[in-house]
């Protein structure tokens, strides 16, 4: 077990029922190794001196010619699940700045969408990449509703960039500080990062509870008081150290030799991690700035 990250379970699950190449010594009947081995020199010997010097002369497989999950295919994914998030986004923005009367259904719909496609995608036993793809466009839905209506208001103004420039900001630091080992990830901070991340997760289900039945008001528990400003920071707390999980999940898997379709999954993580945390640093400036 690596902690509570349903990804990574799976990972291990995976490679131990289907025993990818390089994840330990094969194991099996003795009697199929015999006959491997004997069928192997009986092919040798049938082949010509050239031939075996060709054969010996190609580079070792590596990981992409296995079937495996690699770093690049990792990035790739990434990228084509940012890139329609943003575009999403960018849609959303634009179309509600025109429309402000569809600013709560785009919220709503994109944030309640995620939330029930992502248990989804969490416990299906497949990886289905069209369904990554629906929540990359709800996403970028709700992400683009969310940021025109802060941007929207006076008192926020400049909010939303400085949550984007921040965002990116973390994002280089926590992928530095896990590179260089300053940011430790281990199985003792996954298990309290997954005890962190559960309650924060009920927390924040409560306030939206709330907060759409009237009993709260503004941004929730604390408004932007210290107490607010605490939770805030709270929260940007945990989205960042989920960037150096999601990284060492990423290492992990390329370590272990994960089937390479879980390539999707993990840039799935990735990009559910920056969305979080440039949430919590919206929320966080605009209660500084109450």
């Amino acid at each position: 077990m690596a902690g509570g990250n349903p990804v990574f379970d799976r990972l291990n699950k995976q490679i131990e029922k289907e025993r990818y190449a390089g994840f330990g010594s094969p194991q099996g009947n003795p009697q199929q190794g015999t006959q491997a081995a004997t069928t192997g020199y009986a092919t040798q010997d049938a082949m010509t001196a050239q031939q075996l010097n060709e054969m010996y002369a190609q580079p070792p497989a590596g990981p992409a010619d296995t079937g495996r999950v690699t770093v690049d295919d990792v990035v790739v994914k990434s990228i084509t699940l940012f890139v329609v998030t943003v575009a999403v986004a960018f849609v959303s923005w634009f179309w509600t700045e025109a429309n402000t009367d569809m600013t709560l259904p785009f919220w709503l719909g994109g944030m309640f969408g995620t939330l029930i496609l992502g248990f989804v995608i969490a416990f299906m036993k497949k990886v289905s990449v069209p369904l990554l793809m629906v929540y990359a466009v709800l996403q970028g839905a709700f992400l683009g509703a969310f940021s025109q209506y802060i941007a929207a208001i006076p008192d926020y103004d400049g909010v939303v960039q400085m949550a984007v420039l921040a965002t990116l900001c973390v994002f280089v630091a926590m992928y530095v500080g896990y590179a260089t080992g300053f940011v430790k990830v281990n199985d003792k901070t996954r298990r309290m990062f997954f005890f962190a991340i559960v309650g924060y997760g009920l927390f924040s289900l409560l306030q939206v509870v709330l907060l759409m039945t009237g009993v709260i008001d503004g941004w929730g528990f604390g408004g932007s008081g210290m107490l607010g400003i605490g939770l805030s920071i709270l929260g940007v707390g945990l989205a960042s150290y989920s960037l150096a999980i999601d990284f060492d999940s990423i290492d992990r898997a390329v370590q272990m030799g994960a089937p390479k379709k879980y390539s999707w999954l993990l840039a799935h993580g990735l990009i559910v991690s920056i969305v979080w945390l440039y949430i919590e640093f919206v929320r966080l400036f605009a209660r500084l700035r109450d």
